[in-house]
């Protein structure tokens, strides 16, 4: 006998998604510690948090890839917050590193053509979430350079015009936006415990933009109910009864 014919099938269980959307920082994410790891347990029977990010990528590939990630649908499956956070490639300096260096006028291009193309296939921008690069350690980044046989291939000032640039296309948009190149800087503060190598996070980084990233995220998904009811609740003598029905327990 098929199981649903032994205890009776209710209806599909939809289960709310965030997309986490962006280069390396994010595919590092999920790493023991990462901020994505942290929203995901934060989500866990809220939301699955789907790790969409792509080490190495820009925004003027992120730009063809994104149809592939998500698509027109059902609305129901549409993702309720999306993060988009990229730059730090983008800002890579032309001479010393052409193949990740994406123009500041065509990165803004790129950021915009992401929320249209998410606003088209039903993700508004009241779900999207810009984030700017981080502050680039320049120190600790050349010294990871030169073991990489290359010179220093990325500049913090540089990275803070990007940083900017995300910040305007967030306001012409009408997204939400996060700015770590801003907030690591604080008061002059050493940002340089945020970062592993001058560039990627550190376990103090992924606690900082997790910290910072969450009161934003929250505010899109705060009116989730919980999947499936506590198993205290479940009735015992026939729990089909409080397993079968619309899961918001």
């Amino acid at each position: 006998m098929a199981l649903c014919e032994a205890v009776g099938c209710g209806s599909s269980l939809l289960w709310p998604r965030v997309l986490l959307f962006g280069d390396s920082i994010t595919q590092f994410s999920f790493q023991q510690g990462g901020w994505g790891a942290s929203l995901a347990d934060k989500l866990v029977r809220k939301c699955d948090v789907l790790n969409r990010g792509f080490s190495g990528y820009n925004t003027r590939w992120a730009k063809i890839i994104l149809p592939r990630l998500i698509r027109k649908g059902n609305s129901l499956d549409n993702p309720v917050a999306v993060t988009i956070f990229f730059g730090a490639n983008d800002s890579a300096l032309k001479d010393e590193n052409p193949k990740q260096h994406v123009p500041l006028d065509e990165y803004v291009a790129n950021l915009k053509s992401m929320v249209r193309y998410l606003k088209s296939v039903d993700v508004p921008e009241n779900r999207v979430i810009l984030v700017t690069p981080p502050p680039l350690c320049e120190t600790a980044w050349e010294a990871e350079c030169i073991v990489q046989g290359c010179k220093l291939n990325r500049l913090n000032s540089v990275v803070g015009e990007y940083a900017s640039a995300c910040l305007q296309v967030a306001q012409d948009c009408g997204t939400d936006v996060l700015d770590l190149w801003t907030l690591m800087q604080k008061d002059s503060q050493d940002f340089s415990p945020y970062l592993s190598d001058g560039l990627h996070l550190s376990p103090k980084g992924n606690e900082f933009v997790f910290s910072h990233l969450w009161p934003l995220i929250e505010k899109k998904v705060s009116s989730l109910p919980l999947l499936l009811p506590y198993w205290r609740d479940v009735a015992e003598a026939k729990p089909e009864l409080s397993l079968l029905g619309d899961g918001d327990h």
